[in-house]
């Protein structure tokens, strides 16, 4: 080679190299002692914040953190909180714990000093801001007050506000608050409230010693910074809206968590959610039971500015929840995903993808039932959606590796899919997968089956948003985006390391640089906005290479100098979001003007973040939600009921108006409908169809082809179903105004509501499917089931308490033909019959042992099943015992707890077994309360249930009632009722000679919602009876739960002013009972009025024939009746008792009589020209409607039904008004059913009820009555006994022992058994088990014994004792203060945090939160951990282990529980 050619190539290599070298990136690193608590850019600008919580100091660096330095204007020690301005990027606030503040308006360049009253309030971020950037001064201030000192202090927050940013003195806003929160403190929340309008969580009265109370918790508004105008939200219920947990705005939502204090709630949280700050509506969810809000239950997670993502525990044991999105208004929510992943803390593993509408990766776990049942590892699977949750699918890996490799699974498998980490387990600041720059996602996961552990995971790259995905590191990294997306960065995440890799195409290819340092890397971050070619890494340095004070690194990276040339338009191409099958979303297609992928140069446009382009698509159904008073129905938007018009526009009913279509476009939509369908557009429609004027009743007449022979309302919902005998199913959305046929050509043979879950019903065909809806019957969808229905007449479907997926369908398999080896065969569902797992085969029974109320095993299932496995199960009898199997963790470990039964039922909290004993063929009631251990009822002697019947009545007095048959064909039947202790062991005779049909249903029926007045039909000539074969019926009444029953005393006159011709002292009211009834759900009282009751009797010594009847109403629980109207008449409650509906049930009518006085007057109604035979009046279950469903057919066509709707809701349109701060000033009345008898109490309790005062002409509607409250305890007298075992009245009512039998062991061992000081002799009474009352005379007691055991320990014992508690209780409150964020209960909502976190300031971190509702000082909690802790441990020294807390009579013989581990 030439010399000159050898010179040229030299040069050309130096030069080469000297180009590389000065095309890498540059670096410089800082140190720290501490990783920072926070570390976060300004807004739009290079200045950066670290703040260092150990040490209590804040550096600052306006170079992008090249440099860094102390704010020295913030003395050393004393910067707790760094807390920058969301509205204003100039503006940040540095908090002390003191008083002494400092604030910035210049980017951290200089800060001034301001005092406040107070420190700061123990929450997360104590500031609130105004959203309008001409308002940034706007501020208010959350601090901690206290009085006293010491252990005797008292302390409580208080807001201040300032409008200046605390140029001034700031001001008291509002006492004893737990948040406050400018109505304008977020730019997507847009409504037209007042500028200043400010709500605020507080109590509406100061605190004492002990703290607040929840009920005293409120939402109140102000728009002059609570000087003047100061208002409480009633969100819609009145002064019900109390209990407040917390608030926060959303998305466009404001959203108000409240817990429900209501008389028999289980305290489940309930939202209340607004779009305009003026209307409040509460968030509705499908299937209840598995999507309870509980406390610290529940998580708002990032949502669109279209709906309301919300994520619920549903696994009592374990962290899984189902996610679930709302409509356009955050009112009705449809399940999204079920078994989402979860941590302990509410964190979700939830994302949407930053800048790309509708699409989001969440986390679900795979073995959600091995988890919750084996306490197995969670195996997580990953989901993508690209609808908004509409749909979602697994991430489909790539083929090969970023060596060039293939995977070692096909990509087109199922179980082959990409798996990535996401909130839950946090490895860096910000958002976990996306930033600004368009369409590049990125993550840390596996590929295969499910997600493997983070060490054992590699890093993947999306660069169309989540469609296609590349594997580009080995191992796992941490990773950010910079330039929008032209520079990509990773450092490995799983050991030290000194470099970095970078990749300025997309990912395709990767470069190293060496920083020099070693480090084990904790943060890697750049500006928010993703647009600065500068990053900073922060890493913690081993001993061996820190050379300088310092134990950590902040490496800052320079990606500028790479020498790359600027962008020019030619570099840029229009990227579309979304997949193809998902392009259009809320109306339009979204695009970004995106750098190619092989363009070699920068963007450069710093802080300017992209901006989609927005193209509408044409308008598609998917575009329009149902309009108000109108509700989804298969798919069609059908209306609630008549539509309401403006006045004048329909003065005459002949001519026609311009009404809604039934659909709306969903705000925000931004669809084309003049290229698409207008499905809004305005139809005309009659007159006749609109709401009428006040004052008048309408009615809709709907004929059916074939009888009724089935029907029932969703529970809490308009929507009923109907099922008639041509095997049809028909639903009306609208109470009975419009009806549809569902599924033609379907042949269904039942229906089922789900028993726990308020949405969800099932129809059941004649093969081996069903059809289910979980959005009341808005959809209905086809499950396969492994077998036909059986037609044994056993129940096909049993649900679950607390899993509303959780099934168990008992099918037949083998019953075709001759049927030789016709068998039941059960089997059951975790997932809602998307798969089928057997049970047991030859079975009769098979249930969850779970119940509402028996809290048992909620993986235990119970099965009656034959021994024999062989033959026709139709043949089966007595000699193939009904072994009864429990088997726990679904049936895999079965034990035989009895080896014949008869069957088994669940009542209340009792699990009864009725046990066939051979040998001397009689039967034996086992009762347990655990659902493994059993003891024996006892009876008396006379009265066990060896050869009769028995039927177990309803038992929610902490008794179980049973009626035994004791008189049997040739004779009528009937027989006594007998009644258990509190925990069903002995019974003892209430009353005998109780009537019963043929069907073994009994003539017994409680008063709803009032304990312990129950209402029963004797049979009054016993004697006479087997002789004659007729029975003559005589009523009686209990209210001390059957301690002694009385007649029902008869009204002095008639409906019509007349006086009963029978008027001695052996008449009595009598009433027709349960066994006569068409349909068994018309029941004598209502749960929305207490104490009023309805019936059908006569005025005589005995109950005469049904047609020879009139109707009775009485007011206070059945002690004094009047006569309403006369004949038989069906009748129904409507709109809590404002509205009573009655029809005659003796013959044909085209009438209606109803009453808005509670039957002081009565008004007609003529529906009908043609009368009707009606059988029922049917209504909404709670009885709060003012539509009635007439049920019945025309004599002409029997075999063929009519629905009649009649609407009352026009009658009147004023609202109740309820005020219990005023009650002599609305419309609602405090009753005890006390109120007419000689003692004021009832169950040892005076109890007081809100219902609406008789005359008040108004409509109750949605408004909740404030709750019973126990106005006093009373003394214990006669009517708080009943006669104790083997005892009976005698005829001077007094309790005597049994001739011939023994008094009961007094069991002095059980008795003390929870810690009394004594025991005591039986005598002849027992105190009835749900009796409260306190001290008096105690019928029940016997001479007094001392207890022995622990009460013969000396002082010092007990001083020790006492001492204990007192000693731990500031570490255990320190412990519990740490562990819980100082709150009794959090909800995961906008706006708080619980504990110190990782934040930088944008993603996904910031925005799931925890809110307190209710500060407790340390010594409070501590009481609270350790009153719970003595308590259990104080069980363990009385006696005996193994016991629960269980209530036990003191008479009692004990049910054993075994200590769950």
């Amino acid at each position: 080679m030439a010399l000159h050619h050898r010179a040229f190539l030299f040069l050309w290599t130096i030069a080469w190299l000297l180009a590389t070298v000065a095309a890498q990136p540059e670096s410089s690193i800082s140190y720290f002692e501490n990783l920072p608590a926070r570390l976060f850019f300004f807004d739009d600008s290079t200045t950066a914040i670290y703040q260092d919580i150990v040490k209590g100091n804040v550096h600052i660096s306006e170079d992008e953190g090249k440099s860094w330095k102390r704010v020295e204007e913030v003395p050393e020690g004393k910067a707790a909180m760094v807390i920058e301005h969301p509205f204003d990027s100039r503006v940040a606030f540095i908090l002390s714990k003191g008083k002494t503040h400092y604030r910035t308006i210049d980017r951290g360049k200089t800060w001034q000093a301001f005092d406040m009253p107070v420190p700061p309030a123990m929450v997360a971020r104590p500031l609130s801001f105004h959203s309008d950037t001409s308002k940034w001064g706007y501020i208010l201030y959350q601090g901690l007050a206290c009085t006293g000192s010491g252990w005797g202090s008292l302390c409580y927050d208080e807001t201040y506000y300032t409008t200046d940013a605390f140029g001034g003195d700031a001001k008291l806003l509002l006492s004893d608050t737990s948040r406050c929160q400018f109505a304008h403190s977020s730019k997507d929340f847009k409504h037209e409230a007042h500028s200043d309008l400010i709500y605020c969580v507080a109590f509406d009265k100061a605190g004492d010693s002990t703290g607040h109370t929840l009920a005293s918790s409120r939402l109140f508004s102000s728009t002059d910074f609570f000087e003047s105008d100061k208002r409480v939200e009633d969100l819609g219920i009145g002064k019900n809206a109390r209990g407040v947990v917390a608030f926060a705005i959303v998305s466009k939502f404001a959203v108000v968590a409240m817990k429900d204090l209501s008389e028999g709630s289980n305290g489940d949280m309930l939202l209340y959610v607004t779009v305009d700050t003026k209307s409040w509506a509460q968030a509705r969810f499908p299937h209840a039971s598995s999507a309870r809000l509980r406390e610290n239950a529940y998580t708002i997670v990032e949502s669109t500015t279209h709906s309301l993502a919300v994520d619920v525990l549903s696994h009592d044991q374990t962290a899984i929840g189902t996610l679930f999105v709302s409509n356009s208004n955050g009112t009705f929510f449809v399940e999204s995903l079920p078994d989402t992943n979860r941590n302990d803390m509410g964190y979700v593993d939830f994302e949407n993808i930053y800048g790309i509408e509708g699409v989001g990766l969440a986390n679900v776990v795979a073995n959600a039932k091995d988890v919750e049942a084996r306490r197995a590892t969670k195996q997580l699977q990953t989901r993508i959606t690209f609808d908004d949750g509409r749909t979602w699918s697994r991430l489909k890996p790539p083929a090969v590796d970023n060596e060039g490799d293939k995977i070692h699974c096909s990509p087109d498998d199922e179980d082959c899919s990409l798996h990535l980490h996401s909130v839950t387990l946090p490895h860096n600041f910000g958002r976990v997968f996306s930033s600004p720059a368009p369409g590049l996602v990125m993550g840390v996961g596996s590929i295969g089956d499910y997600l493997q552990p983070y060490e054992e995971c590699d890093t993947f790259l999306s660069v169309d948003g989540g469609i296609h995905w590349q594997m580009v590191r080995s191992d796992a990294h941490k990773y950010e985006f910079g330039d929008q997306g032209s520079i990509l960065v990773t450092v490995n995440d799983e050991e030290v390391t000194q470099s970095v890799s970078y990749s300025t195409d997309f990912g395709k290819t990767w470069k190293s640089y060496d920083f020099g340092t070693p480090m084990r890397a904790r943060i890697l971050t750049t500006v928010s906005d993703s647009t600065s070619q500068k990053f900073l890494l922060v890493g913690q340095i081993p001993k061996r290479a820190q050379k300088v004070k310092g134990r950590f690194g902040v490496v800052f990276l320079d990606f500028k100098t790479l020498d790359r040339r600027k962008c020019a338009d030619s570099d840029f191409e229009e990227w579309f979001a979304r997949s193809s099958t998902h392009e259009c979303l809320m109306g339009h297609k979204q695009s970004y003007r995106r750098r190619k992928p092989d363009a070699d140069c920068y963007v450069g446009e710093k802080f300017q973040d992209p901006v989609p382009n927005e193209d509408p698509c044409p308008c598609t159904d998917e575009d329009y939600e149902c309009d108000y008073n109108y509700i989804r129905e298969g798919g069609k938007c059908v209306p609630a009921g008549p539509e309401q018009i403006p006045p004048n526009v329909c003065e005459d009913p002949r001519k026609t108006y311009l009404g809604s279509s039934g659909y709306r476009k969903i705000p925000g939509n931004t669809c084309d409908s003049d290229r698409g369908i207008e499905k809004d557009k305005k139809v005309e429609k009659p007159c006749s169809d609109a709401q009428p004027a006040e004052g008048q009743v309408i009615h809709q007449t709907s004929e059916f082809p074939s009888a009724v022979i089935q029907y029932a309302y969703f529970r809490s919902s308009t929507v009923i179903l109907v099922r008639l005998a041509d095997n049809s199913i028909w639903q009306s959305p609208n109470e009975g105004y419009t009806w549809s046929r569902l599924l033609p050509d379907e042949t269904f043979v039942a229906f089922y509501h789900h028993t726990f879950s308020d949405d969800r019903a099932y129809l059941i065909t004649n093969k081996n499917k069903f059809y289910y809806t979980t959005d009341t019957g808005e959809s209905w969808l086809p499950i396969t089931t492994p077998t036909v229905p059986n037609t044994f007449g056993l129940p096909v479907l049993h649900f679950h308490p607390t899993n509303s997926d959780y099934l168990i369908w008992t099918g037949q398999v083998g019953c075709e033909g001759f049927g030789e080896n016709c068998r039941v065969e059960a089997q059951y569902s975790l997932k809602h019959g998307r798969d089928w797992t057997p049970i047991d085969s030859y079975v009769r029974n098979c249930a969850w042992a779970r119940d509402s109320e028996l809290l048992v095993d909620p993986n235990q299932i119970l099965c009656e099943s034959y021994k024999n496995k062989e033959g026709n199960q139709r043949s089966f009898g007595l000699e193939n015992p009904l072994e009864l199997i429990a088997g726990t963790q679904f049936y895999s470990k079965k034990t035989k707890l009895f080896d014949h039964v008869v069957g088994f039922a669940k009542f209340s909290e009792y699990l009864i077994v009725a046990e066939y004993q051979a040998a001397r063929q009689s039967l034996d009631i086992q009762v347990s309360l655990d659902g493994r251990n059993f003891a024996p009822g006892e009876f008396p002697p006379t009265m066990r249930p060896e050869q009769h019947a028995y039927t177990i009545l309803e038992s929610s007095t902490k008794s179980v009632f049973l009626h035994v048959t004791t008189s049997e064909p040739p004779a009528p039947y009937w027989g006594n009722i007998l009644k258990s202790n509190s925990n069903g062991t002995y019974f003892g005779l209430s009353i005998d000679n109780v009537n019963r049909n043929d069907a073994g249903y009994v003539d017994f029926e409680k008063v709803v919602n009032l304990d312990g007045i129950a209402l029963i039909n004797v049979v009054g000539n016993p004697q006479e009876a087997p002789l004659t074969r007729r029975k003559l019926l005589q009523t009686r009444i209990t209210h001390n739960d059957g301690g002694s029953w009385k007649p029902l005393p008869p009204p002095s006159h008639d409906s019509q002013g007349n006086r009963y011709a029978c008027d001695t002292t052996k008449c009595a009211l009598h009433i027709h009972g349960y066994t006569e009834r068409y349909d068994a759900r018309a029941t004598y009282s209502t749960p929305s009025v207490p104490g009023l009751l309805m019936a059908v009797g006569n005025v005589g010594e005995y109950l005469e024939a049904y047609d020879q009847s009139d109707t009775f109403l009485s007011r206070d629980a059945g002690f004094t009746w009047e006569e309403v109207h006369k004949d038989a008449h069906l009748w129904e409650f409507g709109d809590s008792g404002s509205i009573l509906v009655m029809a005659n049930d003796e013959g044909p009518t085209d009438h209606v009589m109803y009453s808005t006085d509670e039957g002081l007057s009565w008004r007609e109604y003529k529906f009908t020209d043609e009368r009707i035979r009606v059988k029922a009046i049917v209504t909404v279950p709670s009885d709060t409607s003012r539509r009635f469903i007439l049920m019945g057919y025309y004599p002409r066509a029997k075999n063929s039904a009519v629905a009649v709707h009649i609407d009352f809701s026009a009658l009147v349109k004023r609202k109740c008004v309820l005020d219990v701060d005023d009650p002599n000033h609305d419309d609602f009345e405090l009753w005890s059913p006390s109120e007419q008898r000689t003692e004021q109490c009832l169950f040892g309790k005076q109890v007081l009820y809100h219902r609406r005062k008789r005359t008040a002409n108004c409509v109750v509607g949605d408004q909740k009555k404030d709750e019973a409250r126990i106005e006093k305890h009373c003394a214990c007298t006669e009517s708080d006994f009943e006669c104790e075992f083997n005892h009976e009245r005698n005829e001077d009512g007094k309790c005597v022992l049994v001739p011939g039998l023994k008094p009961r062991d007094p069991d002095a061992a059980g008795q003390c058994r929870n810690g009394e000081d004594y025991w005591y002799e039986l005598t002849e009474y027992r105190k009835i088990p749900n009796s409260a009352c306190e001290g008096g005379e105690r019928r029940d007691r016997g001479k007094a014994h001392p207890c022995p055991g622990i009460r013969g320990h000396g002082a010092f014992f007990w001083l020790m004792m006492l001492f204990i508690p007192v000693a731990f209780a500031a570490l255990v409150g320190y412990w519990y203060y740490r562990r819980n964020g100082y709150s009794r209960g959090a909800i995961r909502l906008p706006g708080g945090d619980n504990g110190l976190r990782y934040s930088g300031g944008s993603g996904v971190m910031d925005t799931l939160a925890s809110v307190p509702w209710y500060l407790l000082g340390i010594a409070g909690i501590a009481y609270e951990w350790v009153v719970d802790k003595v308590d259990s441990l104080a069980m363990r020294f009385r006696g005996r282990g193994g016991y629960r807390n269980l209530p036990v009579d003191e008479d009692a013989q004990i049910l054993r529980f075994e200590d769950e581990e």
